[in-house]
């Protein structure tokens, strides 16, 4: 189970392009992180987190942009400079940003402790954490080193172009939404909906890192 719900699992049929390849390949490489973003369930609920109580485009355009920058980073940087993490590990932290989401919309921390994290810190952290889990697994594929920089860029263009289709079609969904008197009721089933399927990626992260 555990190497079936990786998110970021490159396809068998896109890693034996990616190995295949040399030189620069813009186009393609726009493609593959493109597919990556929009297939990524972990991103997808965790952007849906973020989002999910901002009503005004600036603040939804502020958190994207922190959260991109964050795996932005940590992806050219760690597969630039091969900086290998388990990917069990670093799956199970995002499961666990997913949590960390869920709960901020639902209140719990300032019911239990009497604080409200900063938002837009852990973000950009958990933001970190995303691009990381993406370094990891294109590490695992050896892309050839010729055009490597240019086609992690065009690659990180492709996340960020399925990052914008993601979030349209979350905006749009929730935009509906929002209008029906019940959407307050049902914005705490659905986080703690969310907080459930964060938990289960990180029991499956975890059991897998021990079974492996």
């Amino acid at each position: 189970m555990a190497s079936t719900a990786a998110a970021h699992n490159v396809t068998e049929g896109d890693a034996g392009y990616i190995q295949e390849i040399w030189g620069v390949n813009i186009i393609p490489f726009m493609y593959l992180g493109a597919k990556h973003m929009v297939t990524g369930y972990d991103h997808i609920l965790f952007l849906l987190g973020v989002v999910f109580f901002l009503y005004k485009m600036k603040d939804v355009g502020i958190y994207v942009s922190i959260f991109a920058l964050g795996h932005s980073t940590t992806m050219l940087a760690g597969v630039w400079f091969g900086w290998g993490v388990n990917a069990y590990i670093v799956d199970a932290i995002i499961g666990l940003s997913v949590v960390y989401k869920a709960l901020d919309n639902l209140g719990a921390y300032q019911r239990w402790f009497g604080f409200q994290p900063n938002t837009k810190a852990a973000t950009l952290i958990f933001g970190l954490f995303h691009g990381t889990g993406l370094a990891t697994k294109i590490l695992d594929y050896e892309i050839a080193s010729e055009g490597l920089l240019p086609n992690l860029l065009a690659f990180n263009i492709g996340v960020e172009i399925g990052q914008v289709l993601a979030l349209g079609v979350i905006l749009i969904v929730m935009g509906y939404w929002r209008r029906s008197p019940a959407f307050l009721r049902q914005a705490y089933i659905a986080n703690v909906v969310m907080m459930t399927l964060g938990f289960i990626l990180v029991g499956v992260q975890i059991t897998g890192f021990f079974v492996a």
